[in-house]
This record gives C-alpha cells, sequence and structure tokens, in this order.
C-alpha cells in the first residue's frame, strides 16, 4: 500500500470548486486516521483523482481500519468520516472509490446511487402522551397546549384540546403531570425517527408524582398484594421502568 487513490466522480481538476476540493481532503483524512501520516501525492489529470499516501510504519494501523469500516466493525469517527465523504458525493450527484496503487478497489462511496430512504406518509393512532402542562391557551375551538417531559430531554409536545378539556388541564399548569390520550398525527423521517405534527386530546388523567417509595408502600399495604413477597421492591421497579425519575 504504497499509495492510495481517491476518485470523485463527474468532476475535472478545472471544474471542481476549490472550497469543495478541501472538504473532500478533510474529510478523507479523517477517514484514515492517522491525520500526521498521510500525504497528499497529486492530482491526476482528466478527473479528480487525489494521490496519497501513507508513512510506512503507519500503513499497518491505516489498513486495519479500513478493513475494520469494510466489514462494519469500524470506529465511530471512522464511520462518520464515511458517511459525509457518501453523502457530500450524493449531494454532488456523483459516486467514488478508494483504490490501492494497484487499482484494487477498497472502499465504493455508492453517493448518489445509494439506495433512496423509504418515506412514509402521515398516518393517525390513537395513544397517550406524559407531561406537565407548560402552555394553555389560544382562541380557537381547539386550544393549544404545550406538555413538557419529565426527564433529561423536556421535550415539548404541542396539543390541541376543547376549550373544556383545557381549561381542566390548565388547572395544573406548571404544576403536575398528565398524561393525555387522543389521536396523533405521525411521521416518520428519513432518519427512522418518528415525527409528531399533531395531537388532539380526547381525555387526561392527573398522574402521581409521589416518591417511588411511598408508591411501594401503598402497594404493599393492599391486602392480598404480592408486592409483599418482593424482597427488592425498589430495585424491582427501577427495572420495569428503566430509571427511577418518571411519574407513576
Amino acid at each position: 500500500m504504497d499509495t492510495l487513490t481517491f476518485r470523485i466522480g463527474g468532476f475535472r481538476p478545472d471544474t471542481i470548486p476549490m472550497a469543495r476540493l478541501a472538504q473532500y481532503m478533510a474529510e478523507l483524512a479523517a477517514l484514515l486516521g492517522y491525520e500526521k501520516s498521510v500525504h497528499f501525492v497529486r492530482m491526476d489529470e482528466g478527473s479528480v483523482d487525489l494521490v496519497h499516501r501513507v508513512d510506512v510504519e503507519d500503513q499497518p494501523k491505516v489498513g486495519a481500519r479500513l478493513d475494520a469500516l469494510c466489514r462494519g466493525e469500524a470506529d465511530g469517527d471512522a464511520i462518520k468520516a464515511y458517511r459525509k465523504l457518501d453523502e457530500m458525493l450524493a449531494n454532488d450527484n456523483t459516486i467514488g472509490e478508494l483504490t490501492t496503487d494497484h487499482k484494487t478497489i477498497v472502499i465504493q462511496f455508492p453517493g448518489r446511487d445509494r439506495p433512496k430512504p423509504v418515506h412514509y406518509g402521515a398516518f393517525t393512532q390513537f395513544g397517550s402522551l406524559d407531561g406537565v402542562p407548560v402552555k394553555v391557551g389560544g382562541l380557537a375551538e381547539l386550544v393549544t397546549i404545550h406538555l413538557q417531559e419529565v426527564g433529561p430531554t423536556g421535550t415539548v409536545h404541542h396539543c390541541y384540546a376543547s376549550r373544556d378539556i383545557a381549561r381542566a388541564i390548565a388547572g395544573h399548569l406548571f404544576d403536575t403531570p398528565v398524561r393525555v390520550h387522543g389521536n396523533g398525527r405521525w411521521q416518520r423521517e428519513a432518519s427512522r425517527a418518528w415525527k409528531l405534527h399533531r395531537f388532539v386530546i380526547s381525555e387526561f388523567e392527573v398522574l402521581d408524582d409521589s416518591p417511588l417509595e411511598t408508591v411501594v408502600a401503598q402497594l404493599r399495604a393492599i391486602t392480598g398484594s404480592e408486592w409483599r413477597t418482593v424482597e427488592r421492591p425498589l430495585v424491582f421497579l427501577r427495572d420495569l421502568r428503566g430509571n427511577g425519575d418518571g411519574v407513576h
């Protein structure tokens, strides 16, 4: 592996913008790692072929890094650089490849030819949301209600409700967590994350924000409850809930 060549299709040295070329070179260096040991050699005429060499002492390390990337076992920074290069190629409507000095392809970058993400149309589904009311107001028949999740993320859900329900929820503003039920309009993003566009509340209930220890004591006090036989109820409950900070 005396030299490696990164080929950017669809450009010539006199057509690729200098700033864009610099971005490609920066991400290529990040992909290879050991940036002090990677050196630009030349750009071949007729196409944008970035020929570069790796210092002899670091060639095994770079080779192992590229092998791990091909196997899907690379470090996060290598994967990030690969995805960034592929995204850049896709945005430039072209493809790329990394080859050895013997023209063996080490890594292919599908770029514009990669499979397009599947887009799902928005759909309505009945569901529930938990949160503390932080805003209630508006002049429309459906009143705007903002619910903020309890927890480190503090995600705010934008909901709507009739005036009667909004008036009742307003009594818990900034104070008490509630669980609202209703129809949500959801859409799956290209990143596979689900985005809530609209949630219309049909009913709600006030959640008990008592400390976990209090809740366990109440459960164990119920006649015939099997909670009396659980040796470590707090651990058991936290395992069920995933953490000990939410509401019940």
